[in-house]
């Protein structure tokens, strides 16, 4: 229990460390399904957390703070940077622990998200964010969520320890090369920041191995690990942008990577942008992702040295389509599963159902509206039993002006 003076103090860092903890966008669960052995409190079957939705249309929530907004790094994109002349605040880990508990039981929150500015140095404050899991999970019995940020150049023994108590660790890359961190934030190095990834994978990996062998083996970061690039900050284009993403996936295993728009902030360096970068190009970002993880597109698919940058009126799905017309018109009844992917407003479930669909029959246009498809970009490149695009492909200007404007729904299923 909080007295009222100490409530008050507790309320006021929430305020500066909750506002804080903003900018960090690697905070959505999405897969941890473990469930943690023995009574508590807290589940996470099922469901993702923060601000992000299930597949029902739930919206999840989580206690995202800093533990503390003090720190001795002086990335310059940063508002919590040590020149910084920013409101600080520090929690303690019992307050922490308290803060998660309280709110939980409340059905405010179904989780938590902590990460921290370094303080003395990587190690010490990591002990400080393990200490908060490692409380709540033995002493409280917590089962619910946790996602903990891990800090660069923390040991890798810590690693290790903080994948033991918590369901995700995400190791920020922060810019997307390692001339722009050289730039802006020269004291994180890139094969620092892959090393703790690395220990993550190679853990995890041990685990699967020992469980594969019939040993048993304790639950490590069951929703895997993720990481984020702050995206604007530097001229940097996309195709570089997506490049780190495809390599990070393919060698860590990561189960997302988070695009973060840069946001200017109060007496910021020359060097930085003065004004945000479209949110569009973050959204064309993610879908370009996607088509990386779920639709078989490679990087160079989507931007190369002769289009570096996606375009932000027309989907990157579409956009290579119009760049590739002699690939279509695509006959819906006899593609195979990965053509039928590179079909914009195609997504990954509607070709799954349509190829159970043709075993029995063949497929005709109506089968492709009750399947809900984006028809207005699929239609000038498919071809249906009863259906036949009159657009010619080949006029790629008619067909770009046909997209443009696109409409402002943002939607996944590129």
């Amino acid at each position: 229990m909080y007295s009222i003076c100490s409530f008050m103090d507790i309320r006021k860092k929430l305020s500066v460390l909750a506002d804080a903890a903003k900018y960090d966008a690697s905070c959505s669960s999405s897969g941890s399904k473990t469930k943690r052995e023995g009574k508590g409190i807290g589940s996470t079957e099922g469901m993702g957390i923060c601000h992000s939705y299930t597949p029902d249309g739930r919206c999840i929530s989580l206690l995202k703070i800093l533990l503390t907004n003090f720190c001795i790094y002086d990335c310059k994109y940063c508002v919590n940077r040590v020149s910084s002349d920013v409101e600080r605040a520090r929690f303690t880990i019992d307050e922490v622990v308290n803060l998660t508990l309280d709110f939980y039981r409340r059905n405010y929150i179904e989780g938590l998200f902590l990460s921290s500015g370094i303080i003395r140095d990587s190690d010490y404050t990591m002990e400080q964010l393990v200490a908060v899991a490692k409380n709540l999970r033995q002493v409280h019995q917590y089962k619910g969520y946790i996602h903990l940020k891990t800090i660069p150049g923390a040991s890798d023994e810590l690693l290790a320890e903080a994948g033991l108590y918590a369901d995700r660790l995400s190791v920020n890359i922060e810019l997307p090369t390692e001339g722009d961190l050289k730039q802006l934030a020269p004291e994180k190095k890139r094969p620092q920041l892959e090393r703790n990834m690395e220990e993550v994978h190679t853990k995890t990996q041990e685990i699967r191995e020992d469980r594969k062998h019939g040993l048993k083996a304790p639950v490590f970061v069951p929703a895997g690990q993720s990481t984020q690039m702050i995206v604007g900050a530097t001229p940097t284009p996309d195709k570089d942008i997506l490049g780190t993403a495809s390599t990070l996936y393919n060698k860590y295993q990561l189960r997302r990577v988070y695009y973060s728009a840069f946001s200017p902030i109060p007496h910021a360096d020359a060097r930085l942008p003065g004004i945000s970068p479209p949110l569009m190009r973050e959204h064309r970002l993610y879908q370009a992702d996607w088509m990386l993880r779920f639709y078989g597109f490679g990087v160079t698919d989507i931007v190369n040295e002769v289009t570096p940058n996606l375009d932000i009126d027309i989907d990157p799905k579409t956009s290579w389509a119009l760049r590739n017309p002699a690939y279509f018109p695509i006959d819906v009844n006899r593609a195979t599963r990965e053509e039928l992917l590179r079909v914009p407003g195609f997504g990954v479930n509607s070709v799954d159902r349509m190829l159970k669909v043709r075993r029995y029959r063949a497929l005709r246009l109506e089968d492709l509206l009750r399947l809900r498809v984006a028809w207005k970009r699929t239609k000038p490149f498919v071809i249906t039993a009863d259906y036949r695009p009159a657009t010619q492909l080949q006029n790629s200007e008619r067909l770009a002006a046909y997209f443009r404007p696109e409409p402002t729904q943002l939607a996944f299923a590129v």
